[in-house]
């Protein structure tokens, strides 16, 4: 058992009018510019932006917007945002939307604080020492970013997809409503619901099994996920699972399920060279990646795999094969992913084959021109990439 540090700071309004309390919110966390960061035209049919504003300016909290947010969010909106805060003065960041919208109001607070150019914390060469206080009102659980200290950015210059982790990032709180979840399509529902079982499972398989309590939280999540979608495709308004989901996506990400181990992220880390490169919903990308990862990686510890296979998707204990067993659960996942509408390959993913020039990339970007490594069940050397891109490609 490692030891550990549990730090989740993020205050959670839950329920179906817990928007009203943003200004009180904003104010609480020392807000009195904000700038409110949100996406495409959604947030703006739905009502929800501009109640938002509404409820801001009755508070007597002054604001700017800024939307135009898109999947895997984009480095030069970020440096968009950074000058708008700096010139309109902007002291406090309220993200209206999912995990794209979040990551780029955390990358924007890091930006509008620091000299250089915010990307060098997302390559590593340089560290935040300060920035703006960031908050969310969610409308897309999927991502976790609202309660989580990770961000993860675009560069357009090279389709470069990176993350960045700093315990700073966290919100300082969370409106959550899941009636602001009910117009989701099914598609991004169930790419959504993947992401957040991914975040638990990149925390799940690992070599560390003696905090037995961890793994039973993070097996009754998966397990819950897994029975709420279902109702929440065939009836987009069932509120009791659309909330089901929205929390389990904040305690999927937010440090619970990976108290006392080691974490892995190989899938992760495999999956942004495809969104980077396609453009792809990053949750249907994980599916399309986690099978072949995972019967690359299984006999790193394969007892892992057998108590995955029973105690989350079901399959019978073959006590004599475990082998089988645990091969079974992979193949129970994969059909979980198809009754979903998720891909389970690259070819399904994208829609055509993959060519060889197009992994190679993959892995080479992956790698960092083979100088770096990526997982912790299994560390993934550049041609341990290459032959999982390999097996993914369908």
């Amino acid at each position: 058992m490692r030891d550990f540090v549990y730090y989740a700071p993020t205050e959670v309004v839950f329920g179906e009018n817990s928007e009203k309390q943003v200004a009180y919110l904003t104010k609480k966390y020392g807000g009195s510019k904000v700038l409110v960061h949100y996406g495409g035209q959604s947030a703006k049919r739905s009502g929800l932006l501009d109640r938002i504003c509404k409820f801001l300016q009755e508070g007597g909290v002054e604001f700017v917007t800024l939307g135009g947010v898109v999947p895997n969010p984009r480095l030069s909106k970020v440096h968009e945002g950074i000058d708008l805060c700096r010139k309109e003065k902007v002291d406090f960041i309220l993200a209206v939307g999912g995990g794209s919208v979040i990551d780029s109001a955390k990358a924007i607070a890091y930006g509008v604080c620091y000299e250089g150019d915010v990307w060098d914390f997302y390559l590593g060469k340089a560290a935040p020492q300060t920035m703006l206080p960031v908050a969310s009102v969610l409308t897309i659980p999927a991502a976790g970013s609202e309660m989580s200290e990770a961000s993860v950015i675009t560069n357009e210059d090279g389709d470069v997809k990176l993350g960045y982790s700093n315990d700073m990032s966290r919100p300082k709180f969370a409106i959550m409503n899941p009636r602001r979840t009910m117009t989701l399509p099914p598609y991004q529902t169930a790419a959504g619901v993947t992401d957040i079982m991914m975040h638990i499972m990149e925390r799940y398989f690992t070599k560390d099994d003696d905090m037995d309590l961890t793994s039973d939280l993070a097996e009754a999540i998966l397990r819950r996920m897994r029975t709420a979608v279902f109702p929440v495709l065939k009836n987009p308004e069932d509120y009791r699972n659309r909330a089901q989901i929205m929390w389990g996506g904040s305690v999927a990400h937010n440090g619970l399920t990976g108290c006392g181990i080691s974490d892995d992220w190989a899938t992760h880390m495999l999956e942004h060279e495809l969104s980077g490169m396609f453009d792809v919903t990053h949750g249907a990308g994980l599916a399309a990646i986690w099978p072949s990862w995972a019967r690359y990686v299984m006999n790193e510890n394969l007892s892992r795999f057998v108590r995955f296979a029973v105690n989350v998707m079901d399959v019978p204990h073959d006590f004599t094969d475990p082998m089988n067993t645990a091969l079974r659960g992979i193949e129970a996942m994969e059909q979980f992913y198809h009754a979903i509408g998720m891909p389970i390959n690259i070819k399904e993913l994208i829609g055509r084959d993959i060519t060889d020039d197009e992994i190679n990339e993959m892995t080479r970007k992956c790698s960092r021109d083979h100088t770096a490594t990526c997982g912790c069940l299994k560390v993934l050397k550049a041609e341990d990439m290459l032959a999982i891109y390999q097996m993914a490609r369908g």
